[in-house]
């Protein structure tokens, strides 16, 4: 009994699994990823690491979080109070469509150092933590079943089970990071409706909102490539 406690505690290390099994949670992802029709499900787990991103950013940089809002539809809003200008604001603004993809690279770091547990709870912990500024029926439900299916890993299965969850949940943010920026690419050359998050930051610093859509697509693309390296073992 004394030899399994340090794979129980959290901070502990697990052993890697094996190299298929990675390569197998890879292939689920993309699974989630590609097909229009499972992407339309599949994008609530990005809306919510986009919306949360804002909601974190706009607290660590002095801002009032008010709440946050997840739709049926995979859209969000977050309401924050503050400067409507500077630094902050522009954060807050960058920080949706860089968010899923930087939390898949900080997750792909995790697992490189065997630490899947530790994963796991942090993200249940954010997700927890979420739940309190959640503002709508439909964004407690999500985020909810998301908390719960964290939750149910870490305590009722087994470590082989665990690790290819938690794989399978960061592959899923790198490659789901990268598909977002190009709907909104899109989205924009379809109608320029300038509400979107780029379009914000261009009013915010001048900037084009193109330059912003390529600092998303950099971050996403970046972020798949240095965190499928760490995943792989390369």
């Amino acid at each position: 009994m004394a030899d399994e406690m340090p794979d129980l505690h959290i901070f502990g290390t697990q052993a890697a699994p094996a190299q298929w099994l990675v390569v197998v949670t890879a292939v689920a992802a993309l699974a989630a990823v590609l097909p229009h029709g499972v992407w339309r499900l599949s994008r609530n787990a990005i809306t919510i690491a986009h919306e949360g991103g804002h909601g974190l950013v706009a607290l660590l940089t002095g801002r009032r979080l008010d709440g946050i809002r997840l739709h049926s539809d995979t859209s969000g809003l977050t309401v924050s109070r503050g400067r409507p200008t500077g630094l902050g604001m522009i954060l807050t603004a960058a920080a949706g469509y860089t968010a899923p993809p930087l939390l898949g690279l900080g997750g792909a770091w995790l697992l490189a150092a065997h630490h899947v547990t530790l994963l796991l709870w942090l993200a249940t912990a954010l997700l927890l933590a979420m739940l309190v500024m959640i503002r709508n029926a439909y964004g407690v439900l999500t985020v909810v079943l998301s908390g719960a299916a964290f939750l149910l890993v870490s305590w009722l299965t087994s470590p082989d089970v665990q690790s290819a969850f938690a794989y399978a949940v960061v592959w899923f943010l790198l490659l789901g990071g990268v598909r977002p920026a190009f709907e909104l690419q899109a989205k924009r050359r379809r109608h320029n409706s300038g509400d979107s998050d780029a379009d914000q930051l261009a009013r915010l610093t001048s900037v084009p909102p193109a330059l912003w859509l390529f600092l998303f697509h950099a971050v996403s693309i970046c972020s798949l490539i240095g965190g499928g390296r760490w995943l792989l073992g390369l």
